[in-house]
């Protein structure tokens, strides 16, 4: 299947060889593609933009049914939350996405050559910065939940051979390409992250709080 960019969409070429004659007959197929990629680029950018205003206002809506020290917690696990998100979109982006397109652009011989629209390349870039940046929420998620009780480091320690397992699994199903380098890429950081929420639950949640979602103020 070739995906060639023609007038106002891209067009599928599926050809099939005649088995008796040797004849070759394509099979054209239009996909009206471009169109709805302006759409979905405009979405995508919309939100981004948007998303200053749109976390301010829901945190004018959640503030006010919030302790004083819950807003004091949750303010800051917020602003991390957002800066974690972005660094692992960046780390997706800059140091994944490369060679994972690479490899897929590998997939061509002296009859086929990968011509890729600009729809799925927006598409495959748009999944990996998605999924980066909620692997790497996972320090600020664990802290989080040992904050509240949740976890604690011995609890994580006991359940690392798990997690590598886990790591291996999200990363099969989230990276596009089946080789193991692309998926090593996205699994090694999930890993390491987990390490580090480990040393940072260690560090930073041996505190409980134990006002947290109740009446009253912190103990």
């Amino acid at each position: 299947m070739l995906f060639l960019q023609q007038g106002a969409g891209a067009v599928a070429v599926q050809a099939a060889v005649c088995g008796h004659a040797g004849k070759f007959q394509p099979d054209l197929h239009l996909v009206p593609g471009r169109v709805f990629f302006y759409l979905k680029l405009s979405l995508v950018a919309g939100l981004l933009l948007a998303s200053p205003v749109i976390f301010y206002q829901l945190w004018r809506f959640i503030a006010p049914g919030l302790y004083q020290h819950e807003k004091r917690v949750m303010l800051p696990f917020t602003l991390l939350s957002s800066l974690f998100f972005f660094g692992g979109a960046a780390f997706g982006y800059f140091v994944v996405f490369p060679p994972a397109f690479k490899f897929l652009l590998g997939y061509s011989n002296d009859f086929l050559s990968p011509m890729p629209t600009v729809k799925e390349y927006f598409s495959l870039c748009l999944r990996l910065l998605i999924a980066f940046g909620v692997i790497f929420e996972l320090p600020v998620f664990m802290v989080l939940l040992a904050k509240m009780g949740v976890v604690n480091a011995a609890f994580l320690n006991r359940h690392r051979k798990y997690a590598i397992l886990l790591s291996f699994v999200i990363a099969a199903i989230l990276t596009p390409t089946p080789d193991v380098i692309n998926q090593c890429l996205m699994a090694l950081p999930l890993i390491v992250l987990y390490e580090v929420s480990i040393v940072a639950v260690w560090l930073l949640g041996r505190k409980r709080l134990a006002g947290f979602g109740e009446t009253g103020k912190i103990d």
